[in-house]
């Protein structure tokens, strides 16, 4: 995974509760951050927000490959489709759709950790190019995803750093809502607002409310922050990494 800096948060789509929670509690174990949903059509409405999808194809109420073809339509999501049958035909057709990886349900959960590893590996491998961005007391570290606050560790997830680093790269300037949508999200999608506002307020809850400043009508840029480490939000446990449940 994007290294145990930053939390990447995985997106469970399985039809069955039980089965879905099993998988869950596996990956939080392994460092992860998890939600589930059950049904394809809240896969479709929530899939943003995750920084790898894990897709069952055998769903309820669509077909699991509509899922991930329009998942891989709207943008470069990692997705790791999974299937009930060791069929070479199901996984190519998976391949074909738009999945990164394709597993059988019988997986040991130590193989599925390493897959999601090798999927974001090859999905972020440009990552290693970037430069690292000094906005002091701010560090941002592309290669190991690492934000620092005054010296000082700030857990975020991949998305949340994909935004930040998008916005500090960008610091002089104002970032409009669309592009940030094409270069973290890899998306032109319009409904824009919940999504990336969701993001932003996660961020300033982090990092304090100033860093990020809001510029109506038309996007974020980076502001400036000051003040001293006393004055961060330290007192609601943000600098702690989440333990392994």
């Amino acid at each position: 995974m994007r290294g145990r800096q930053g939390v990447t948060n995985v997106l469970v789509v399985e039809r069955d509760a039980s089965a879905a929670e099993a998988v869950e509690r596996d990956l939080r174990r392994q460092g992860y951050t998890t939600r589930s949903v059950h049904t394809g059509a809240r896969a479709l409405r929530t899939y943003r927000d995750a920084d790898l999808v894990l897709l069952s194809l055998e769903l309820a109420d669509m077909d699991g490959l509509e899922v991930c073809r329009s998942v891989r339509s709207d943008g470069d999501t990692p997705l790791i489709a999974v299937t009930e049958l060791d069929d070479e035909l199901e996984r190519v057709l998976a391949l074909r759709a738009g999945a990164d990886d394709c597993v059988v349900k019988t997986w040991g959960f130590r193989e599925i950790g390493a897959r999601i590893e090798a999927v974001l590996r090859r999905v972020h491998r440009n990552t290693s190019q970037e430069k690292s961005i000094s906005l002091r007391p701010l560090h941002i570290d592309p290669r190991s995803r690492e934000v620092r606050l005054h010296d000082r560790l700030v857990p975020v997830t991949s998305k949340e750093f994909e935004l930040l680093y998008v916005l500090a790269a960008h610091s002089e300037t104002v970032v409009s809502r669309k592009e940030l949508m094409a270069k973290v999200w890899g998306s032109n999608w319009a409904c824009t607002s919940r999504t990336i506002d969701t993001h932003v307020s996660s961020l300033r809850a982090k990092l304090g409310s100033r860093w990020i400043t809001t510029v109506r009508g038309v996007g974020y840029r980076m502001g400036y922050a000051g003040g001293r480490a006393s004055d961060l939000p330290e007192a609601s446990g943000i600098f702690e990494m989440p333990e392994a449940s």
